[in-house]
């Protein structure tokens, strides 16, 4: 324990390697969705080579708030795991170096825009044909196929087009975002999954494929039944703030020292649960709030009736009293209630990992968890090209003077 997170540290050397130590991935690509694919992959033991080009490297090297030293924490956590390699795969000594990692790999990961591994000479047919096993994640805006696919596609498209964004925000206001990039992090799971089913059939195929991600159909999966129910009834789901339609109650309630706590209490059994600690046990067989779907047409009134019961309690005292009533409630959290929160810490849901210049750095855990084969957290996001000995010259067998060579210029 730490005393000035409470958090759990990790010593890197102590770490266990995971359930894919033993599969090599390969990442090419930048930014959040395809890296993020990998963050995943690597906290469960895959061993994730970064390709980088030199002297910039993946630009979430400067994203996000930085240290003094200038580096991002972002990349402390999103290239944690990972292995470093600068190499420019646009000329020709980069492209046979790439197809040499290629060659003795198991995944693939990129997230340019469809058609660019193509230009390099780096197409599915080139992979396959040094490695008929590797599995190759593309991840992009709107997939490698259809009218739009060679459109530039970032996350913030990607939830506008797969129906995110149009619902949030509240009622007959403009749309809102996320505070955090969720479409690329949902691409990105959808891109671990995709290589792991993958893994999986090559077991008794033998050979690879391609995953095709698109960032649209990543939130669109996400959207619930909002397709069928315009469909058959033409009903098109509107921004509802807080709430969630023909839910309740399930909000957000005032508290007596000015925080905020969420109460989920529309099932029927915990509804009346939440009535009877409210000293209102009527309610649960009055008509109008009865059933769930009396409920949902009287959100406003009995969102009212709670918060004129939660504003006269503070937070704490709420929590103490729906947890004994078994009713699902919580306060809303920013990263300092985080830290100090024992559940987090008995949990280690927040763990501290050796940092080369903070000496320990606090962030989220790996999840899920597997009893058996857990993963961890080995190192943070590594320096520019903190492993070309290790890959390059120890495992290829380049020389100092050949590894100069296959070091380009310019942005990818």
């Amino acid at each position: 324990m730490t005393a000035a997170t409470g958090t759990n540290s990790v010593q890197s050397d102590t770490a266990r390697p995971g359930p894919l130590a033993g599969t090599t991935v390969i990442e090419l690509g930048q930014l959040i969705a395809g890296p993020f694919a990998c963050q995943v992959l690597g906290d469960f033991g895959a061993e994730v080579i970064k390709i980088e080009l030199p002297g910039s490297g993946d630009p979430m090297r400067q994203w996000g708030k930085v240290t003094p030293e200038g580096e991002s924490l972002w990349w402390s956590v999103i290239a944690r795991n990972k292995k470093s390699v600068t190499l420019d795969v646009r000329t020709e000594a980069g492209r046979s170096v790439l197809l040499d990692l290629v060659r003795e790999a198991d995944v693939l990961v990129e997230n340019f825009r469809p058609g660019t591994l193509e230009q390099w000479g780096l197409s599915y047919d080139e992979l396959s044909r040094v490695n008929p096993g590797i599995i190759l994640v593309r991840v992009s805006g709107f997939g490698q196929s259809g009218p739009y696919s060679s459109r530039a596609g970032f996350g913030a498209i990607g939830e506008a087009m797969g129906g995110l964004r149009y619902l949030m925000g509240e009622p007959g206001r403009s749309t809102v975002r996320s505070g955090i990039a969720l479409a690329d992090a949902v691409s990105g799971i959808m891109g671990a999954i995709g290589a792991l089913v993958c893994l999986l059939e090559r077991r008794s195929s033998g050979l690879g494929q391609v995953i095709d991600v698109a960032l649209y159909e990543s939130v669109l999966s996400l959207m619930e039944s909002i397709i069928p129910e315009y469909a058959v009834g033409g009903w098109v789901r509107e921004r509802s703030g807080a709430t969630l339609p023909g839910v309740a109650p399930s909000n957000v309630y005032p508290t007596s020292d000015g925080r905020e706590i969420v109460i989920a209490g529309n099932q029927d059994s915990v509804f009346r649960r939440l009535t009877e600690v409210m000293g209102s046990p009527e309610l649960a067989d009055d008509p109008r709030y009865a059933t769930h779907g009396a409920r949902g047409e009287r959100m406003d009134e009995l969102d009212a009736l709670v918060s004129a019961w939660t504003v006269q309690r503070t937070a704490n005292e709420l929590m103490l009293i729906l947890s004994d009533a078994g009713v699902p409630a919580g306060p809303i959290y920013r990263a300092p209630d985080m830290l100090t929160d024992p559940h987090f810490n008995a949990r280690e849901s927040i763990i501290n990992v050796d940092h080369p210049t903070l000496g320990s750095l606090p962030m989220q855990n790996v999840a899920p968890r597997a009893s058996r084969t857990p993963g961890s957290i080995r190192w943070v996001g590594p320096a520019l090209g903190a492993h070309n000995v290790e890959v390059l010259a120890d495992r290829l067998g380049l020389t100092p003077e050949q590894i100069e060579q296959v070091q380009g210029r310019g942005a990818l």
